[in-house]
């Protein structure tokens, strides 16, 4: 809920948003899954993310950009990420991730603070303010590391089972190269903590930022994609 408020998303009922809704519906009675909460955030910027700790409690939001950029079946294939998203709890596994993520970042900032306070004893009493050192730089590495490899595999899974869903990996395959081009021309205001959300990083960014994004590279979701098409 705070996920969506931060981005200023709306619910929408069948009336205001009628093929939208019953897109997702066609989706989710396919994927075996309970009809989730339809939001629509408007942003020019064309993205969409799930959010729910549980199937029972799923949600599926899209921008406005997104509907008026991809066709029907690219929306499809797009909508059937999230939702292999809700099916595979990964809302939850992320949240897991970062509490983790969270814990090694505490373990550095006592490493920190023992070393700040600790530089005046001997090294009999105040340990090793090497180690310290060491697991300060370490650890806020290590858990980015952590963060972004889960993220990875689950995007890789939601891919794959997303275009089970639709019935084509074409659909979705399409819909990626033309929101990972507006990503770079169209900006989001977006906290770099929810960026994994989304089905396209918003951040858009090249070099280390591309190094360091928890979504696996877009050419490289687009090849495997295009694998389970030929197959």
């Amino acid at each position: 809920k705070m996920v969506l408020r931060m981005y200023g998303a709306r619910q929408v009922s069948e009336a205001e948003a009628p093929e939208l809704v019953q897109m997702v519906r066609t989706l989710a009675q396919r994927a075996g899954l309970p009809m989730p909460k339809v939001f629509i955030i408007e942003q020019d910027q064309p993205n969409a993310f799930a959010t729910g700790r549980n199937p029972e409690n799923g949600v599926v939001a899209v921008t406005t950009g997104i509907m008026r950029i991809l066709s029907r079946e690219e929306l499809e294939g797009v909508i059937a990420h999230e939702l292999a998203h809700i099916r595979n709890r990964d809302i939850l596994v992320a949240t897991v991730a970062a509490a983790i993520a969270g814990a090694i970042s505490y373990l550095a900032q006592i490493a920190q603070w023992g070393l700040i306070f600790g530089a005046g004893r001997d090294d009999e009493e105040g340990g090793n303010p090497l180690a310290a050192l060491v697991m300060m730089i370490v650890a806020p590495i290590a858990a980015l590391l952590v963060q972004m490899a889960i993220s990875r595999v689950r995007e890789f899974g939601a891919d794959r089972g997303g275009a089970a869903i639709a019935g084509n990996p074409q659909y979705l395959a399409s819909a990626l190269k033309k929101l990972h081009m507006a990503s770079q021309r169209i900006p989001l205001a977006a906290n770099p903590a929810t960026s994994h959300l989304f089905i396209v990083n918003p951040l858009a960014g090249g070099g280390m930022a591309k190094l360091f994004s928890t979504h696996p590279p877009i050419e490289e979701r687009i090849a495997r994609l295009q694998n389970l098409a030929r197959h």
